[in-house]
């Protein structure tokens, strides 16, 4: 899953350096890095899905594919009506139209990192969940990693679990030919396993990047 080099997109060379600094937690770097991708590469972030689905869709032209993409360790993201226990059936999500429910166009389903390594798609949603923290307040490139078992979150204590996970999330951040939404959940303080302070932190660091917000579009 590493991807160290990488020429998935078209229309930012740079896009795989600076994940890859994000992902690192070289904050200079990154910044640098997303300033220049930014130019011709739009990343934004919302704690949304309705936002991002709305930033996704108006985004595409034409026979543009778009599509939700989320962490095989995200579970609970279910809530949220991602459930990323059940497998994808790969050839419907990627290649069937927008009139299927089970394609990509539908953002009912989430491709995992292993659904979508070595694949891309034309626009992508990337759901962060809380397998995966920011430490703003840790060494650089500090996260937390986490999995969810049974009814709560451990943590990943083996160092090639831990780049295994940073690793997935590299895969999917670096999906998308033309651009990218990032949705970190607001959480839910009745909810102990989707507490907002297993995402605040994360919401935090990608704002410190300089990743600007999409702003929430009233209703017409």
């Amino acid at each position: 899953l590493h991807l160290g080099v990488s020429l998935r997109s078209f229309r930012s060379e740079r896009l795989s350096q600076a994940i890859a600094a994000v992902m690192s937690g070289e904050l200079a770097e990154a910044r640098t890095q997303l300033e220049q991708v930014l130019k011709n590469y739009p990343i934004v972030r919302t704690r949304s899905l309705v936002v991002a689905k709305q930033w996704v869709k108006a985004k595409a032209r034409g026979s543009e594919r778009y599509g939700a993409l989320a962490s095989s360790g995200a579970k609970r993201l279910k809530p949220l009506g991602l459930n990323m226990g059940v497998k994808i059936d790969p050839c419907a999500w990627f290649l069937n139209d927008a009139s299927d429910i089970r394609s990509s166009y539908y953002l009912e389903d989430a491709g995992s990192e292993f659904d979508v390594q070595g694949l891309e798609l034309d626009w992508t949603m990337v759901v962060w969940d809380g397998d995966l923290i920011a430490q703003l307040d840790k060494a650089l490139g500090s996260w937390r990693y986490r999995n969810f078992s049974g009814t709560k979150w451990q943590e990943i204590r083996q160092l090639v679990d831990q780049r295994y996970r940073l690793n997935a999330y590299r895969v999917l951040l670096t999906r998308a030919r033309q651009g990218m939404v990032i949705v970190v959940p607001e959480g839910d303080t009745q909810d102990p396993t989707r507490s907002p302070e297993f995402y605040d932190p994360t919401w935090k660091y990608l704002a410190h990047l300089g990743i600007p917000e999409v702003p929430v579009m009233s209703p017409a």
